[in-house]
């Protein structure tokens, strides 16, 4: 478990720090209630982006943790995405909510294959 703690703490770290991110953005976008979500649309889709150019990167030492599963893993928020559309979907939204998974979902897989790409 020693071994590991490097690891776990670079994980946790960088997940505060991602979170944080995340609610800046969130609060930085204004967003309608029943609207597009765009917050969260645009920063699952960054999010992916940078996955997508770290994963593309050599692996060194602590860097995938730290930025990929912590940082990245807590600036994106795919449990939001899931809430959001429910939300929209319970409030008669169905145009919405379908542009919205089908958009994050091509957007958030286009944007991992560019981001590898730009970096290879």
């Amino acid at each position: 478990m020693r071994e590991q703690a490097p690891a776990v703490l670079a994980v946790a770290a960088g997940g505060v720090i991602g979170a944080l991110a995340r609610h800046g953005v969130s609060l930085a976008v204004d967003v309608p209630r029943d609207g597009f979500p765009w917050a969260t649309f645009g920063i699952n889709v960054l999010g992916c982006l940078l996955i997508g150019a770290l994963m593309a990167l050599p692996a060194k030492g602590l860097r995938r943790p730290l930025l990929g599963t912590g940082v990245l893993g807590g600036f994106t928020t795919f449990s939001g995405y899931t809430v959001e559309t429910e939300h929209l979907l319970a409030g008669g939204h169905f145009v919405i909510a379908g542009l919205y998974v089908l958009g994050t979902l091509f957007a958030a897989l286009g944007a991992v294959v560019l981001g590898a790409r730009l970096v290879r």
